[in-house]
């Protein structure tokens, strides 16, 4: 399983890598390992701001669907144009071409609460 040290975690296995002004948002190697197969990804909030832990969508394998949420409080700036057409990215590269939305940080102190590698393992190795 992958953890890149370069992103912050949330416990509900969301990741997010800030650079420079935007941040890239997804879901974790564990999560998309969990889930399955991905068949389709629901996200109709671009340009809505969304609160931390607030649900910005939903991400459908072949036999669940689960909602996604919000690693920091932002706005909605992109979804991933890739995955219309090719949702199983996030299976593929979950933490690369698999990314699900950009945002717009509001608060950077925000992603002080996050989790780091090291503690996002421990939090999925319960």
């Amino acid at each position: 399983m992958n953890f890149p040290v370069d992103v912050k975690y949330t416990k509900d296995h969301e990741w997010i890598r800030v650079e420079g002004d935007v941040a890239y948002v997804g879901i974790t190697d564990y999560a998309q390992s969990e889930l399955g197969e991905i068949v389709y990804v629901d996200i109709t909030t671009v340009g809505e701001t969304i609160g931390k832990e607030e649900s910005f969508g939903s991400i459908e394998a072949v036999k669940t669907v689960s909602d996604l949420f919000m690693p920091v409080t932002g706005e909605v700036l992109e979804v991933n144009p890739e995955l219309e057409g090719a949702p199983e990215l996030v299976n593929e590269d979950a933490y690369g071409k698999g990314w699900l939305i950009k945002v717009n940080v509001a608060d950077p102190a925000e992603l002080d609460s996050l989790l780091s590698a090291e503690e996002y393992q421990k939090l999925i190795a319960k």
